[in-house]
């Protein structure tokens, strides 16, 4: 009996003993973050600085599970009660495997339009609404962070990624990318805006250095982030691949402490692109790459996480030569953000959201996005015929919802221009399309074969090949049928950049097909559509005499047919606006001279010698005929712009303007207010005039007016000065010019500013290297 209380006691000992310890052992969330940080080993400080996938990580001795097709995650570590967040690709939707292990259900997200498509709506309201749906599904498949969005300026248009980015001009970047996080984030997960900063081309994309100016940093490169983040505040930013100025912008202080923490006032964590930091893929896994400057930079979390990397920052922790304050900043950041994660308050999400209401979303977003460049003798809206259409070029039935890459999205379907006119009750000519349907088949089912065995999703897409038509036929078809449509596809993705011929340029193949459906459809007084399913710019101005009308559809997602159909029977009047410029000659574009750098067969250096002259800052300021200019779009009736005020004539805190948009066409339309300001420039040279705000009125029914009130401040009127590190605005005369696009301004006016106004000091950032010095001194 003795002896069994003496056990007893003994055993309450040790389980007291051990709970004490357990006790003492600080939880995320419950102890100051501080604590939980102090107890940390050197080992477990090096993991929560790196993602988890590919240095050994491990959740109770089994291997990290993610939600199927995420890109990663952080550390777990369970005896601190920090789990691991899941990161997911997915500017235009959230990207996931569609299958899981063991279980037949798929799990399908909505293919949203691509970032191209979404800057072209210039409506934030509507883009808050898609980034809403976006998030709802992020959260209920299981996600914590959207490694989204994408808002790299368009410096020229062969990037390969640019259908994933907004546009060449930062305010449309800023304003869009802002409406898309606070609508993501809204759901109580966070985003990940990236590329910060400069990430501009894709070859040689983790090794380029690029040689930019200060001001071109901060006026260009840098506002559209400035904007965002000032706005919305996003959970956490990526740092991109390249160089700038002989530096990885992972390991820029200057960029990722001074600029993004210091200046904007940023909260969150920064996490590199996977592998950034390497000179080339053939190096990853050969070397912990640079991961302490990374770290002392500000750069938080290493991904994907490398075991080099691990044991490079154990042995630095231990030894010191890493900074202590460095490590313990970026893992509270790091835990910071955990805390707000879905996967930190136990959220228990259902791998169910509503597909069908996101479908809705998509649709609309996909249809206000799309541009009427060419709409000749109002050809368009064209109403339902007893005759049959016409559906010309294997893009019409094989229709590119989205481009490549992590920017993909596995969605349930996508619908084609094909059925898409089926669903608006068109009536398509049979034969014709029996005649493309297999030869669509047999070369998509091969472009997926050659795209597997090459990479899979990183694999460049290529142009399919035109199916080659008879004469005869396309003659015939222009006697039966009542009007032509003619789709021209592009896509691309990320690892590679376009190519200038036969794809910025038109084919010889697509080059005939135009011409010979043109001349035989005109033949007969019949006209001939062309909708252009397109991630970014290509050539127009060589054959847009061609046809009658132009539909820029973009790549609008899952519901890219049925969108395009509302454009085409006026069940929706267009009201897109093109976010870049359509030039007239690739060579003509500011940065087409030192694209892609030098040497020419494998680039290490790029200069910016265009400076803050990006777009149609260079387009209008040295008056080089473009085929459609920035801000572009027509619509299906008219608007008439009246009754410009300002608040004052003199600038103080800030000032208003006002203008009243008049429907004086015949069908219900939106319209979308540009203000550019022309500015003093003494200081420093400035563009013409630069895009200062903007705003998308109502439908306005024919006869309907409304006015529309922007707020321009301070900062709107400065310019950098290099040689002062400020924001100046100058003393002087502005003119605030209201348009329907960047050189059609219906409205001027102006007012003074009696004093110049150094808005912000900055630090000093982005020193020249030799070689922008020499530029400069030339």
């Amino acid at each position: 009996m003795i002896k069994g209380k003496i056990k007893a006691f003994i055993l309450f000992a040790v389980l007291s003993h051990l709970q004490g310890i357990a006790q003492k052992t600080p939880q995320l969330g419950k102890d100051p973050i501080d604590k939980v940080i102090n107890a940390m080993t050197p080992e477990e400080k090096a993991s929560m600085l790196l993602g988890s996938e590919m240095h050994g990580a491990t959740l109770d001795n089994q291997p990290r599970l993610l939600v199927p097709g995420a890109a990663g995650g952080t550390f777990p570590i369970k005896r601190l009660g920090i789990p691991a967040a899941v990161l997911a690709d997915g500017p235009a939707g959230i990207r996931l495997d569609p299958k899981r292990p063991n279980d037949p259900k798929n799990y399908y997200a909505t293919a949203f339009p691509v970032g191209t498509a979404l800057a072209s709506t210039w409506n934030t309201t509507l883009i808050e609404e898609v980034g809403r749906a976006i998030g709802n599904e992020v959260k209920e498949y299981g996600a914590d962070i959207l490694l989204a969005p994408a808002i790299n300026i368009h410096r020229n248009p062969l990037n390969g990624r640019n259908f994933e980015y907004y546009s060449e001009d930062p305010l449309i970047a800023g304003e869009i990318a802002a409406s898309y996080i606070k609508g993501v984030q809204s759901n109580g997960v966070g985003t990940s805006i990236k590329h910060f900063a400069a990430n501009n081309q894709e070859t040689n994309r983790l090794s380029i250095n690029e040689h930019i100016s200060q001001r071109a940093m901060r006026e260009i490169y840098l506002r559209g982030f400035e904007t965002a983040i000032k706005k919305s505040q996003p959970w956490t930013v990526m740092s991109s691949y390249n160089k700038v100025n002989g530096t990885y912008t992972s390991e820029r202080k200057d960029l990722l402490s001074d600029i993004l923490r210091e200046e904007w006032g940023f909260k969150g964590f920064v996490m590199s692109d996977w592998f950034g930091g390497y000179e080339s893929f053939e190096s990853i896994g050969t070397t912990a790459s640079n991961v302490i400057a990374q770290i002392e930079a500000g750069n938080d979390l290493m991904m994907p996480g490398m075991k080099l990397q691990h044991e490079k920052l154990v042995q630095a922790i231990k030894d010191g030569t890493i900074s202590s304050v460095s490590v313990n900043n970026s893992i509270r950041r790091i835990l910071e953000t955990i805390i707000k994660s879905p996967v930190f308050k136990k959220y228990k999400y259902n791998n169910s959201p509503d597909l069908k209401a996101h479908a809705a979303i998509t649709r609309q977003a996909a249809t206000e996005g799309m541009v009427l460049l060419k709409n000749e003798n109002n050809a368009l809206p064209y109403s339902v015929s007893n005759l049959p259409v016409a559906v010309f070029g294997i893009t019409s039935y094989n229709f590119i919802s989205g481009g490549t890459g992590s920017g993909d999205v596995n969605e349930a379907y996508s619908v084609s221009l094909l059925d898409g006119l089926k669903n608006a009750n068109y009536k398509i000519d049979q034969k014709l399309a029996d005649l493309y349907i297999p030869f669509v088949q047999d070369e998509a089912k091969k472009e997926s074969e050659r795209r597997e065995k090459s990479g899979g999703i990183l694999a460049v897409p290529k142009k399919m090949p035109e199916l080659e038509l008879e004469n005869s036929v396309i003659k015939e078809k222009a006697n039966t049928c009542d009007i032509a449509i003619i789709t021209i596809g592009r896509n691309s993705g990320e690892n590679a950049d376009r190519q200038i011929s036969e794809d910025f340029y038109l084919a010889q193949d697509e080059i005939s097909l135009l011409n010979k459906v043109s001349k035989a459809f005109h033949a007969q007084n019949k006209k001939v559509i062309v909708i252009l399913n397109i991630g970014g710019v290509i050539e127009t101005a060589s054959w847009k005499d061609k046809v009658d009308g132009i539909v820029v559809a973009w790549l609008p997602g899952q519901e890219g047919g049925n969108s395009v159909a509302d454009i085409l029977s006026g069940k929706v009047n267009p009201s897109g606006k093109l976010p870049m410029t359509f030039v007239n000659d690739y060579n003509n574009h500011p940065s087409a001279a030192n694209w892609l750098g030098t040497p020419a067969s494998n680039p290490k250096d790029v200069s910016y010698e265009e400076g803050i002259y990006v777009g149609y800052r260079f387009f209008n300021t040295y008056g080089v005929k473009t085929s459609y200019e920035f801000g572009y779009g027509k619509s299906y009736t008219d608007f008439k712009y009246s009754n410009i005020k300002l608040s004052s004539t003199t600038f103080e805190n800030e000032v208003t303007v006002s203008v009243t948009v008049t429907n004086t066409g015949s069908k219900a339309g939106k319209e979308t207010v540009q203000l550019y300001l022309s500015a003093p420039a003494v200081l420093v040279d400035k563009p013409t005039h630069e895009l200062k705000g903007f705003a998308k009125t109502n439908i306005l029914k024919p006869g309907d007016s409304q006015t529309v009130s922007l707020i321009l401040k301070i900062k709107d009127l400065a310019s950098f000065v290099e040689n002062k590190n400020a924001w100046i605005a100058e003393k002087g005369t502005y003119s605030v010019q209201l348009g329907s696009s960047s050189n059609d301004i219906r409205q001027s006016i102006e007012f003074n500013l009696n004093q110049e106004n150094i808005v912000e000091k900055v630090h000093a950032a982005f020193r020249l290297d030799e070689q922008l010095k020499e530029m400069h001194s030339n």
